[in-house]
């Protein structure tokens, strides 16, 4: 892989977690799990690096219906694992449930398939 789509990642990753790290104090007292948010950065992070591998494959068959499942199915299955980290979150944390905390996970869902997407779009654009 020439594109330098994993260092950008990391640094996507490490500028939210430097984020996250330095409104700590403001995240607490809006009753956010400081905690969740690390972890749901982290497991998004790895899940964007696992669809763009998968889309990526797609990239280079021959036939572009192959590509066009693969960032399907990487997106829908980036999709059904966040909703099943937020089941779990909320199941876990039944009775003090944070609404900003739900938000701002799936505000990093996101970000993250924003950046996956328009990185894709650059490959595809380089390959016509």
């Amino acid at each position: 892989m020439n594109d330098r789509f994993f260092f950008k990642l990391f640094l996507v990753f490490s500028i939210l977690n430097g984020t996250f790290v330095l409104l700590k104090p403001r995240l607490l007292d809006a009753g956010m799990h400081f905690n969740v948010l690390l972890i749901g950065n982290l497991l998004l992070a790895g899940i964007t690096g696992l669809s763009y591998f998968m889309s990526r494959k797609g990239l280079a068959a021959a036939n572009n219906h192959v590509f066009v499942r693969s960032v399907y199915g990487s997106t829908f299955s980036k999709l059904m694992c966040c909703m099943v980290g937020i089941l779990v979150y909320v199941l876990i944390n039944r009775p003090n449930v944070s609404r900003a905390t739900i938000f701002t996970l799936m505000f990093l869902y996101l970000v993250y398939t924003v950046f996956e997407t328009l990185s894709l779009y650059r490959l595809l654009k380089k390959k016509t």
